[in-house]
């Protein structure tokens, strides 16, 4: 990935998917996209200036109301959860690692879930 990333911006989506193949045959026909394989339940969404902008990630169904998930950038991922619970948000799924770096899901007061990454140096 890029080493561009801005703080607390729009950052990365990711798009959920019933079968990863259907899914990556649909958007590299429709769209034209590549992508970066991460085993069979991940694949990275690669822009056409070669920067990794999204994913579709495998999940075991979907519901009315499920979508897409909207992925912020964090120079300092423990300050901005802090942030996020002082300020309403509610965490629902805490920090974790990934091969990106870390991560943590949250509820804005309205039970939209976002989710918020930083690099792994941080």
């Amino acid at each position: 990935m890029s080493a561009s990333h801005g703080h607390h911006t729009f950052d990365y989506i990711e798009i959920p998917s019933l079968d990863i193949a259907v899914s990556e045959a649909f958007y590299r026909a429709a769209f034209g996209w590549t992508f970066n394989g991460y085993g069979p339940e991940y694949l990275g969404i690669v822009t056409p200036d070669g920067r990794e902008a999204g994913g579709i990630s495998m999940v075991g169904a979907t519901s009315p109301g499920d979508g897409a998930l909207v992925v912020l950038f964090s120079d300092d991922i423990d300050a901005t959860h802090d942030a996020v619970v002082a300020a309403g948000g509610r965490i629902v799924r805490e920090t974790f690692r990934f091969p990106g770096g870390r991560r943590f899901h949250f509820a804005d007061p309205s039970g939209n879930e976002l989710a918020v990454w930083g690099d792994p140096s941080d």
